[in-house]
């Protein structure tokens, strides 16, 4: 009897503890079994106005919205990056032999991580020809470096994580007066399933 008694509680916490495991592997599948949407206006707008909306006062908040015309079309989820890239920018060409200012970038792209920012470099092969594209991101690079490569040479396109282009941008390092593109990554996620609008410090 003492035997049966034993074994009984043991079953009961093998149990327990695989009913957990079920329950942690069925919030992911429901994240992961979110399709991805592209991207609209509205979703920008709305994530401005959570950010400054308790800081700023309703005419402030009326200057920060973006006129539809502002905005291309995002990524319908049939393009690869770089067929996107020549459907929204067909006179990319034109755009890249003008362009000779140093300190800046014609195209910016923002995504969450330096890993993703590699991966977007290499998948953009068939659009960006024989430009320049520079990385702007903290992993393995300094800030200082980078500031150095902008002001001697003449780069395209920048790639890089939102956290190391404000730091640029605020230190004088890079200049937004020339960029004519501003790519957000914004469906991509992380090992976390966080897309980049759902990392707070973004």
């Amino acid at each position: 009897p003492t035997e049966c008694f034993l074994s009984q509680p043991e079953e009961k916490q093998e149990s327990a503890v695989k009913a957990k495991r079920r329950k942690k592997r069925k919030i992911s599948d429901v994240l992961q079994k979110s399709a991805p949407k592209p991207g609209v206006p509205a979703d920008l707008q709305n994530l401005l106005t959570q950010h400054f909306g308790e800081n700023r006062s309703v005419i402030e908040i009326e200057e920060l919205k973006l006129s539809d015309s502002c905005f291309l079309p995002a990524n319908d989820l049939s393009h690869s990056f770089s067929s996107y890239l020549k459907e929204i920018c067909p006179k990319w060409a034109k755009l890249r032999r003008n362009h000779k200012e140093k300190k800046s970038v014609v195209m910016l792209v923002l995504c969450s991580s330096a890993l993703r920012s590699l991966e977007l470099i290499k998948s953009m092969t068939a659009f960006k020809g024989d430009c320049k594209v520079l990385k702007l991101f903290a992993k393995h690079i300094k800030i200082k470096e980078q500031m150095n490569m902008l002001e001697k040479g003449v780069f395209h396109i920048g790639v890089g994580t939102p956290g190391r282009v404000k730091a640029l941008v605020e230190q004088d390092g890079l200049c937004l007066n020339s960029t004519k593109y501003m790519i957000l990554d914004w469906n991509w996620r992380d090992q976390k399933l966080r897309r980049m609008m759902d990392i707070p410090e973004v």
